[in-house]
């Protein structure tokens, strides 16, 4: 219960007035809520499945003390650079909510542009012909016309806006923190109860953002979220770190007593 309750904390703290945050309610004013939040929740689902799995792979790699002490560096770092962030926040964050709301609508413009505005699905639909502007062209040349192609099938099946939705989240969240930080709780605890923390507090993000996501940035203090999250973090490395000291004073420990009893 407790690594599920620290997973669901984690992904709560770090997402929200995140970039990912305001790209799924951005996209869900333009488009579908529930294909929007589907897109994402499906993205995030799979994004936590594989950072849970790729934990889960480390302590078979490496011995558990020191994917202990290293869950416990990159919380510590984190944390930290949470608390640097949240005093550079002037008054509740405002600035950061806007440059972060800037910067995924640059993303979500840059992404329509670079697929000529959206292939509409009534065009894919009914078969026709999609002309092909010359920054398509460039990118089939420099071989982006496999995956363009994929994009364009799957936008066929799923549909443009589930694709996009989906597409903008996953190369969002990728070498993000939260990724980072599931990966950590991957490798310190039960692989299983971490991907379903993960995966439920990115359900609450998602359909906090696809609902309201530009009002509730405007309501809640962003500056004192990350600095709740840097809180969190900071105490799960000192836990981590002290768990790994723990560990190794009974690996020091045993052979001693052993002794001794022979």
């Amino acid at each position: 219960m407790e690594t599920l309750v620290r997973s669901f904390m984690t992904i709560i703290l770090s997402e929200i007035g995140d970039k990912t945050f305001f790209i799924s309610a951005i996209l869900a004013m333009r488009h579908p809520r529930l294909v929007v939040f589907l897109g994402a929740f499906s993205s995030l689902v799979l994004m936590s499945i594989l950072s849970a799995s790729l934990g889960h792979i480390l302590p078979t790699l490496l011995p558990k003390k020191w994917t202990q002490i290293m869950a416990g560096v990159l919380f510590l770092a984190f944390g930290s650079k949470m608390v640097m962030e949240a005093k550079e926040m002037e008054g509740k964050g405002r600035k950061k909510v806007e440059e972060e709301m800037k910067e995924a609508e640059e993303e979500i413009d840059g992404d329509e542009f670079d697929t000529g505005g959206g292939i509409p699905l009534q065009q894919l639909e009914e078969g026709e012909a999609v002309p092909s502007s010359p920054n398509t062209r460039k990118q089939k040349k420099l071989g982006w016309g496999v995956a363009e192609g994929m994009r364009n099938f799957c936008s066929l099946i799923l549909g443009p806006v589930f694709v996009q939705s989906f597409v903008l989240t996953f190369l969002g969240e990728w070498g993000d923190r939260s990724q980072i930080a599931t990966i950590a709780l991957g490798a310190a605890h039960n692989v299983y109860l971490v991907t379903l923390g993960t995966v439920l507090g990115h359900t609450c993000c998602t359909a906090l953002a696809v609902v309201g996501g530009r009002y509730v940035s405007s309501k809640i203090s962003v500056k004192h979220v990350t600095l709740g999250g840097a809180v969190l973090f900071l105490i799960f490395g000192i836990i981590y770190l002290y768990d790994a000291l723990a560990t190794s004073a009974e690996d020091f420990l045993i052979p001693t007593n052993s002794v001794g009893e022979s």
